[in-house]
């Protein structure tokens, strides 16, 4: 399992599985002029130069930053034995623990989960089934959630997918007493010391309160986009937006501003769901970006 070292920090990607969906469903827009300009810096076997006969292929994985003693978890994919409308993710049985241990850590190691929004492949290993219970998962963790979210969920019963994660795999840690709700409008320092920390920036549209997460240890920034990038090809095409984007424009605004602002700077990028090795840093190129993977 590969682990980047960035001062004092490590970072290690813990893997569930991998989901596809056809591109031209997922990116309507997109040309073959677009795929061909990706086709200069990414290779994906699921990708062809034709929208019509490419995959979205994304990778469902966490990742785990490990510093000074204190292991946090960012992002909790879908997690297993969850009844979901979905059925990609309906009952699923991954070694998702099984590939967390392989890291030397038990549940009850971590310390903090920081899920960058409430969709519910972010947020499934939260809880597991204990006794005909969702228990939290890792039960010596704080669990920080965005009120901006966490109140849109608790407030309607539509988007199924996405409710139905918040009522078992959020609600759950909200009645054992480990969630942490903040409101993220003006950005939130969860650790913080100078030059070093683990703080949550605004980054609202693909949710009503996704955030990115900065961690910083001694050495090269870290940042977690979650969502505000899903694929690579949004990298050469920013415009590009989802179906399931809350706020569309909001949406695309944000990933420009990301990407304008890593661009060629130090910053290793840990995107929730790229393929390969995950992390990378931004580079410009053309008119546009690329990923240059770790």
């Amino acid at each position: 399992m590969q682990s980047h070292r960035l001062g004092r920090m490590t970072v290690s990607k813990v893997v569930e599985m991998e989901s596809g969906a056809p591109m031209a469903m997922m990116f309507p827009n997109l040309s073959a002029a677009d795929l061909a300009r990706m086709a200069l810096w990414y290779a994906d076997p699921d990708v062809t130069l034709t929208p019509e006969t490419s995959q979205v292929m994304l990778s469902m994985h966490s990742f785990v930053l490990q510093r000074d003693g204190y292991n946090v978890l960012v992002d909790a994919c879908n997690g297993n034995g969850k009844q979901r409308c979905i059925p990609g993710v309906h009952q699923l049985d991954t070694r998702y623990l099984a590939n967390l241990a392989a890291l030397g850590l038990r549940p009850e190691d971590i310390h903090l989960v920081m899920c960058t929004h409430l969709h519910f492949d972010h947020v499934g290993w939260n809880t597991r089934l204990e006794n005909g219970r969702w228990v939290p998962t890792f039960p010596n963790a704080r669990y920080v959630f965005a009120r901006q979210d966490y109140d849109h969920w608790a407030s309607q019963d539509h988007e199924q997918p996405h409710r139905e994660a918040f009522d078992d795999s959020v609600l759950p840690v909200v009645q054992a007493g480990l969630a942490d709700i903040l409101d993220v409008g003006s950005g939130v320092a969860v650790q913080q010391e100078i030059g070093d920390g683990i703080w949550l920036e605004p980054a609202f549209g693909h949710s009503p309160g996704s955030c990115i997460v900065h961690a910083q240890a001694g050495g090269a920034p870290a940042l977690f986009w979650g969502d505000v990038i899903h694929h690579p090809i949004q990298l050469v095409r920013p415009d590009l937006t989802l179906p399931f984007d809350f706020d569309p424009q909001g949406a695309a605004a944000v990933r420009k501003s990301v990407l304008d602002r890593v661009a060629d700077e130090s910053t290793m990028c840990f995107p929730a769901h790229f393929r390969g090795s995950s992390a990378g840093r931004v580079r410009r190129h053309e008119e546009h970006f690329r990923f240059e993977f770790a």
